[in-house]
């Protein structure tokens, strides 16, 4: 009768994830969480591989705002979603980029933005989708009740400042960044989130110190 042979090795210490961050402790970011209270309330549909990503920003954008939900997925039940779409009578608007190539894959163009409705901010949901650019993507073509919204283009965003993470396009933003400009743009107030950007700046100095130093030749 064989044994298994037993390990020299003390058991491994669990990690103890903070309760509000859901972050290991000595990662924690609520020490950069600050507090907005937004117009336009935000829906953060966030895709199954994010959820666990140090480098999201997601998680801190969703404690920062106090009109906000977090729900991850990547093919929605359509009533589930119909319902968190239509939630207390708001009309949602997806921040997404209406590309070109979307029509090759048989998603119909969006219906247009109305720009009267930023004459009423607080009756707006904006819809974010956390995830790669192949990620979100993916989420838009999976669910076409997503594909039937209006999108909101955002104007004159400055460079990003996530610094952390590999940008696909020149102008590409974290979701953080995105929906921080995309609120103000909506809500009328240029500056209103900048101390979300500046927290998110804490946030990104951060993860830069767990990156260790590249060897020198």
């Amino acid at each position: 009768m064989s044994h298994a042979a037993e390990s020299n090795h003390p058991p491994r210490a669990r990690r103890v994830l903070c309760a509000r961050c859901q972050r290991p402790q000595p990662t924690c970011i609520c020490h950069w969480v600050t507090t907005l209270p937004n117009q336009v309330d935000v829906l953060l549909l966030q895709h199954p591989l994010e959820v666990a990503n140090a480098k999201g920003s997601a998680r801190l954008l969703n404690l920062c705002l106090e009109r906000s939900a977090m729900v991850v997925g990547e093919a929605f039940d359509p009533a589930a979603l119909r319902a968190l779409l239509q939630g207390d009578g708001r009309r949602a608007v997806l921040l997404y980029p209406d590309t070109a190539d979307e029509r090759s894959l048989g998603i119909p163009a969006p219906p247009p933005f109305e720009p009267q409705w930023m004459g009423e901010p607080q009756r707006l949901r904006l819809v974010v989708l956390d995830g790669t650019w192949r990620k979100s993507r993916k989420m838009l073509y999976l669910n076409p009740l997503l594909q039937q919204l209006p999108r909101l283009p955002l104007r004159d965003t400055p460079p990003s400042h996530y610094l952390i993470r590999k940008a696909h396009l020149p102008d590409q933003l974290s979701t953080l960044e995105a929906s921080c400009y995309a609120l103000a743009q909506l809500e009328g107030a240029p500056h209103r989130y900048d101390p979300l950007i500046a927290a998110f700046d804490g946030f990104v100095a951060q993860q830069q110190g767990y990156v260790p130093p590249r060897a020198t030749v």
